[in-house]
């Protein structure tokens, strides 16, 4: 090791050439991330693989400035690099298939695009606007802007709901009305408050289901299509006007309720 590494013999000009070498190196680095990042930005590649190819190139580049670094102050670094290779090796073999199984994921994600930049989705239950893939895990943002990182295994081995990657969505408001109440008309109400939206696309046509005969009430989905960046905003404006149509027009909305009977001894 003594041959390999001389400390004994380092001199201030040897350590002044290693800290340039280290700045300057951490300096070329960088300019050539931007550089790599701006040439791959004039093609048609997606932002995501951008951003991915961009990240493992700057690793891949400042790992060549340690070792020109240490190259400087001495450090012979071929047979450091051997010997790091078998211990690499062996812990690739025993402690490191889940990094090496999330490289592996986070390729085909960049190369796939299951998920882009700026989508929402949902990935093994947990939702978000995607804001990056990295070498190890995928980045969302929460609408609550809490800020999630999920290891890219777990995003590839698990089904992914893309919610924002079609144009359109078909928005769903659920409604009970009570059994009492004219269903017919109630259709006939629902089906004019979604065609009175002016966001509501009127191919495919709105349409109301009944879903079910519950204990208190019958229970109806209005369903209508609308852009995807409208859905939440139609959401919203249609369960507020039904609720309004049904109040003005004498259509009962129940409340829960439950009938006791006592017998008399």
């Amino acid at each position: 090791m003594a041959e390999m590494f001389q400390f004994n013999n380092l001199t201030v000009w040897d350590i002044g050439a290693a800290l340039i070498v280290l700045v300057a190196g951490y300096i070329i680095a960088r300019i050539l991330t931007g550089m790599f990042k701006d040439s791959i930005s004039r093609t048609k590649l997606p932002s995501l693989v951008i951003d991915f190819l961009a990240r493992f190139f700057s690793i891949l580049l400042y790992v060549i400035v340690i070792l020109a670094t240490l190259s400087t102050l001495n450090f012979d670094v071929g047979p450091v690099v051997l010997g790091l290779s078998a211990v690499i090796g062996l812990i690739l073999g025993f402690g490191m298939q889940d990094t090496l199984t999330n490289l592996g994921a986070g390729i085909w994600i960049a190369a796939l695009r299951p998920i882009d930049k700026n989508e929402y989705v949902e990935i093994n239950g947990i939702s978000g606007t995607v804001s990056g893939v990295g070498i190890m895990a995928t980045e969302l943002l929460a609408p609550d802007n809490k800020f999630i990182t999920i290891p890219n295994k777990l995003v590839w081995g698990n089904a992914i709901i893309n919610a924002t990657r079609l144009p359109t969505r078909r928005v769903s408001v659920d409604v009970g009305i009570s059994y009492s109440s004219n269903i017919d008309r109630a259709i006939e109400i629902a089906i004019d408050t979604m065609k009175s939206h002016s966001k509501v696309l009127s191919d495919p046509a709105p349409a109301v289901m009944t879903t079910e005969l519950a204990d208190s009430s019958v229970n109806l989905q209005l369903r209508a299509w609308t852009k995807t960046e409208d859905f939440w905003n139609v959401k919203k404006e249609l369960t507020e006007n039904i609720f309004k149509a049904y109040r003005e027009l004498g259509i009962e909305i129940p409340f829960p309720q439950l009938d006791v009977h006592l017998d008399k001894e």
